[in-house]
Order: structure tokens, then C-alpha cells, then sequence
């Protein structure tokens, strides 16, 4: 048939098809378009020229509405029947009932959305969250990032909602000049009209070329979108995890009594008894409650998420992967909390907070040197929790509730000596500092402590003879303690006193410096016990095509990322900006690269941007072999 065919031109067999097609209901979309469009033309004619009654016109609008379900995968189909339907629609409804749109496979916004706008701006009316967000998803010029397309119920949810925070009276836009003109060419091409809608007898504006409206409404957007990316990424790895009691924690609080659920109830009932018991319970436990199923050994993204799942609801875990010295193993019992409330963002601590923990967990092992914690010790490092200023409450929760970890779970030296292997002077002088505070803490040095304290001397490389000297600085009396009275000696030769050649001492002074200065601590003490990067089995990845499905620039920025094992907020600024692109896209886009061929991402944010070690080393075996 031709292009534009005609029921009297075409051959035969053609219209023989054709009222084959019409006979069976005109329902099936494997037949030629041009049936449905030499259909549709009776259809356009009849509702522009004939002009039937308002009944007859809504009965043909709902069959084009079917006809274009019908022909979904055409896009010539899919152009002409949405055109009919916005004109249609604006011909036979109230201006006042046309209801809002949040999708729109063209490339101009709708005619219906025009009038339906710019009616209430003629009217002088402040447009809600619904007409905004409208006029936001059917722009041509919105940027919408993977999670408000993954998410879009939850996005268009949320994005009400904080809109509606900014704008509580709705959003007031200035009327623009120009007056809203449009016509209608047939798919026939057998007639075509104008369209010169008004609104109480006046024209009704044409809001094509206002901008700020939609500057506005992709600021709220760009907020939703950031605040879903958890969410966004959990569903990426786990397609039907919505509904789930992980995915449902991860949604943004405001959202949750939007989508509630029921076995994120049964788990705080749960988790409640667990807290009220102790709080102590297997990892395994944790996490077959959250996921429904036992894992045989927990890695860093899946303890990380089953924290964060917690927090949501008000419970904590002990340790936190972010910042514990190592994660429980499988047999290993984790501590759950009461956080006091409900906390969206736990990696948001304070510096007193990483480093009062760091000191803690120095503390606890030189505490445990004997083999056991005494009561006194225990109470010299509660004294030691309660005495750390500048801490929030739930701070303050955490901090207790992982010097209950760190008394019910041996520290592992071996795993200590390789974190201390290379480390620089600052920070031997800050961990030094540390111990020499633990081993003071309950007033008395123990031989088992000092034992405990040498073994980590030798592990920086340090002369163990250190230790005395060090304890002596931190707060031994430096004066000799009087056995009996002095009484004259036989006259001789006075001892000359012995040279020294003393390494490097731990200066008291040194030692007031640096526990004052909070972030210094924190800085040194979470850079040599920042937890590797994730433990969960490395998958296997062919290292052909390895970064498939990424173009020129982002193959290239991920060549430079892998060189690192950390960048800062500002490093990686600067990096992404050497290679042309944004820093909110290009995360987006080589972390759903790294999802999709390796099931994780590539750069976890925290204080900055940690790199999968596994992936770096993946990516690196692959440029290799290209190369």
C-alpha cells in the first residue's frame, strides 16, 4: 500500500486484509500500520468535520486511545494518533478538567498541558506540585537521572512532597505575552484547522518559552533523584526487591508512610526483643532477618546495607563496616542498639565521634592484653566513652554500643600488624599517643598490657624499648620514688654520666598536642583503620568488552580512578572536570556500568570517593590485556 492509502486505490487482496483486520476487532498490532491508519482517517474526519455530538466524539477519542495501545512499538502511529488525542481531548473537555500528565514521548509539550497551564496563569492562579511537576516531565530540556526513571512512582511521590515544603501556597509565574495559537493537520492530509483556545473570553498564554518554572522544578528534581539513589541502586541489584524490608528502609523517610510495609514492622518487633536482651546476636541472624535468607559470609556492601536498614527504622549495628578496624565474621555476634530514632545518613559523623572510636578500640585491646577485660578496665573505658565532648546522643549510643562489641569480640593482631605496616611518623606519633592513654586509663600498667603495647611497637617498626619511655611521658611521675632515706656513701670517683643515643621518644607535650587536636587524631587514626574495600567474593568477569556500554570519556575517566584507592570530594572534581564531564552524571554512570558487569559499584562515597579493589584490579587486567 502507499504511504497515505486510500480505500479505493488499493489492491484488492489489500481490502480483502483489511476488512479481515476490521472484522476481528481491529485489534491486532501485527498487521500493517497503514489498516490502522486508513481506519484512523474515518476516525479524524468524522470527529473535525462531521462534528458529532459530544457523546459520538468521546466514543472515537477512547478508540484512538485503544488504537494507540494497539500500535505501541510504531512511532509514526504513536505521533499522528497522540496528536488527535491532544486536540481532541482540549475540544471536548472543561479547560478546568484536564488533568495533569507526567510522561511524554514527543518532543514539544502537549497541546492539553499548554492550555491546561497557561489557563490557570491567565486566571492569575499559583500552580501546584501536580501542574509543575506536569509541565517538569513533559519538558523537553529536563534532566532526569536513572533513579526517577527506575523509581518514578516514588520520585513523582517524593518530588510532591518536597515541592509542596518549598511552596506551600504553590508556585507563582508571571503570565508571558504571547498568545497560544496551534492547528491541526489530518493524517490524511485531506484538511487541516486552527486552534486559537481562551479562557474566559480572553486568549490563553503560551508558556512554550518560559524557562524558570522548569529551572525551579529540576532544582527540586535534582534534590529527589540524590535522595533516592540508595533506593535506585538497591532495586539495580535486585530488580524485585521493591517491597522488600532493605529496599523499603532505603526509601527517604517522608516516603515510607507512602509505601508502608509489613515486614519492616515484623523486623523492629524483633529487633526490639533483640536490643531488650542485651543486644547482642549472631550476624547471620541480622542478616537472614533483613534479606530471608543466611548468608555464609557477610561482605562490606552487605553489612553496610543491613546498617543502614536498621538505622532507618531506629536501631543501630555494631560495628559499623564504615568505620570498625574489621566486620564480624559469619560466627561472630554483632550488637544492636536503640539509636534514639530513626537516622538517614550514618556515615554523617562527627570527627570527635571517628576518632573517640579509633581511641576506644586501642583501648579495648590493650585492655583485653590479659586475655580478659577486669571490671575496672571495663569502667576506665565507660569513663572513657562518657568523658568524649563534642557528641550528638545517637554519637554517644554508637560509641557504647561498640565498646560492648569490642569486649565480647577478641581484637585480631594480625589484622592490626597489616594495618600498621606502612605507616608515616604522624601517625605512629597518634597511635602511640593512644595506647599510652589506654594502658593509663584504669590507673595501673599491667606486664600484660606493656607486653600487648610492645607487639604493636615492632609492628611500626619501632624499637619495643620505646615503650617504657613512652608510658613514663604519658603519665608516670618523672621523679624517683624513695625506697629508704639517703645516707652518705664512701668518698670516690663520681660515675660519669653514659652518653645517649636514644631513638625517638614520645614527647609528652607532643602527646597533649595531638589528643587536643581532634581532627588530626581523627584524620590519622581513620586513615590506617578505614576498613578495606569490600570482603564479598569476587566475581569473575570476562575481560573482553569489560567496559561495554561506556563511551570515550567515562572509559577514560575510569582509567585514571583505578590508579587510586581514594579520592577526595575535591580530587575527583577536578579529575571529572579534566575529562569534560559533571561529577553527579559520571558517578551515576560508571557506578550503573560497574553494577551492571560486576554487581557493585565502583566508588562508594565517603569523605570522598573509596575504590573497589576488586573492580580496579578487574578493569586494570582487562586495559592490560587490550594493551
Amino acid at each position: 500500500m502507499p504511504y497515505w492509502p486510500g480505500y479505493s486505490t488499493i489492491p484488492p487482496e489489500c481490502r480483502a486484509t483489511y476488512l479481515d483486520w476490521l472484522a476481528g476487532g481491529a485489534t491486532d498490532g501485527s498487521f500493517s500500520p497503514g489498516y490502522m491508519f486508513l481506519y484512523f482517517y474515518g476516525l479524524e474526519r468524522r470527529f473535525f468535520v462531521d462534528s458529532p455530538d459530544l457523546n459520538e466524539r468521546r466514543q472515537l477519542l477512547d478508540e484512538v486511545r485503544r488504537l494507540i495501545e494497539v500500535f505501541q512499538d510504531n512511532y509514526s502511529a504513536q505521533r499522528y494518533l497522540r496528536e488527535f488525542i491532544e486536540f481532541a481531548l482540549v475540544s471536548i473537555t472543561e479547560i478546568g478538567s484536564i488533568a495533569p500528565v507526567f510522561e511524554n514521548p514527543g518532543w514539544d509539550l502537549p497541546f492539553s498541558v499548554k492550555v491546561a497551564i497557561g489557563a490557570r496563569l491567565q486566571r492569575g492562579e499559583n500552580l501546584d506540585a501536580d501542574w509543575v511537576l506536569c509541565w517538569f516531565m513533559c519538558h523537553p530540556e529536563k534532566n532526569l537521572r536513572t533513579s526517577a526513571k527506575r523509581c518514578r512512582d516514588e520520585f513523582i511521590a517524593l518530588f510532591k512532597l518536597r515541592f509542596e515544603r518549598r511552596f506551600p501556597q504553590g508556585l507563582k509565574v508571571a503570565k508571558p505575552r504571547p498568545a497560544l495559537k496551534a492547528s491541526y493537520q489530518a493524517a490524511s492530509r485531506e484538511f487541516e484547522g486552527s486552534v486559537n483556545p481562551s479562557i474566559d473570553g480572553k486568549p490563553i498564554p503560551d508558556i512554550s518559552g518560559l524557562r524558570k518554572p522548569v529551572e525551579i522544578a529540576q532544582e527540586v528534581a535534582d534534590e529527589v533523584m540524590e535522595d533516592l539513589e540508595k533506593f535506585s541502586r538497591y532495586l539495580g541489584r535486585n530488580p524485585e526487591g521493591r517491597g522488600s524490608v532493605e529496599a523499603h528502609a532505603l526509601l527517604p523517610q517522608d516516603l515510607r508512610r507512602l509505601f508502608p510495609s509489613d515486614a519492616l514492622e515484623k523486623i523492629r518487633e524483633w529487633a526490639t526483643g533483640i536490643t531488650e536482651a542485651g543486644g547482642l546476636v549472631p550476624v547471620a541472624d541480622v542478616l537472614e532477618q533483613l534479606e530471608g535468607e543466611r548468608s555464609d559470609k557477610p561482605g562490606k556492601r552487605q553489612l553496610t546495607g543491613a546498617a543502614d536498614a536498621l538505622a532507618r527504622i531506629g536501631f543501630g549495628l555494631a560495628p559499623d563496616p564504615r568505620f570498625a578496624l574489621r566486620s564480624p565474621t559469619i560466627d561472630e555476634p554483632v550488637v544492636l542498639f536503640d539509636l534514639g530514632g530513626p537516622v538517614e545518613q550514618l556515615e554523617d559523623v562527627s570527627t570527635s565521634y571517628k576518632a573517640a572510636l579509633m581511641e576506644l578500640a586501642l583501648g579495648a585491646f590493650v585492655a583485653q592484653a590479659d586475655g580478659a577485660i577486669t571490671e575496672h578496665e571495663r569502667a576506665a573505658l565507660e569513663r572513657q566513652v562518657q568523658s568524649v565532648a563534642g557528641l550528638n546522643d545517637h554519637e554517644q549510643r554508637r560509641l557504647r554500643a561498640n565498646l560492648a562489641w569490642f569486649v565480647a569480640v577478641p581484637p585480631d593482631m594480625v589484622l592490626l600488624r597489616r594495618k600498621l605496616k606502612d605507616t608515616g611518623t604522624d601517625q605512629q606519633t597518634a597511635i602511640r599517643s593512644a595506647l599510652v592513654a589506654a594502658a593509663h586509663a584504669d590507673g595501673m600498667v599491667k606486664p600484660e598490657e606493656v607486653a600487648e603495647i610492645e607487639r604493636v611497637y615492632r609492628a611500626l617498626g619501632l624499637d619495643p624499648n620505646l615503650v617504657y619511655s613512652d608510658l613514663h611521658a604519658g603519665g608516670v611521675q618523672d621523679a624517683p620514688t624513695r625506697v629508704r632515706a639517703a645516707q652518705p656513701g664512701a668518698p670516690g670517683e663520681k660515675i660519669p654520666v653514659e652518653p645517649s643515643a636514644t631513638p625517638q621518644r614520645l614527647d609528652a607535650a607532643r602527646i597533649a598536642s595531638i589528643r587536643q587536636d581532634t581532627d588530626r587524631v581523627s584524620a590519622v587514626l581513620a586513615e590506617i583503620f578505614a576498613v578495606d574495600g569490600p570482603e564479598d567474593d569476587s566475581k569473575e568477569v570476562a575481560a573482553v568488552s569489560v567496559l561495554a556500554g561506556l563511551d570515550a570519556k567515562h572509559t577514560a575517566l575510569i582509567r585514571e580512578v583505578i590508579t587510586r584507592q581514594h579520592w577526595s570530594d575535591e580530587e575527583f572534581s577536578e579529575l571529572v572536570a579534566r575529562h569534560g564531564l559533571m561529577v553527579a552524571g559520571a558517578l551515576e554512570t560508571i557506578n550503573e556500568w560497574a553494577f551492571a558487569a560486576h554487581d557493585e559499584a565502583l566508588l562508594d562515597e565517603y569523605e570522598g570517593y573509596d575504590v573497589s579493589l576488586d573492580i580496579a584490579n578487574a578493569v586494570a587486567d582487562a586495559f592490560e590485556k587490550e594493551n
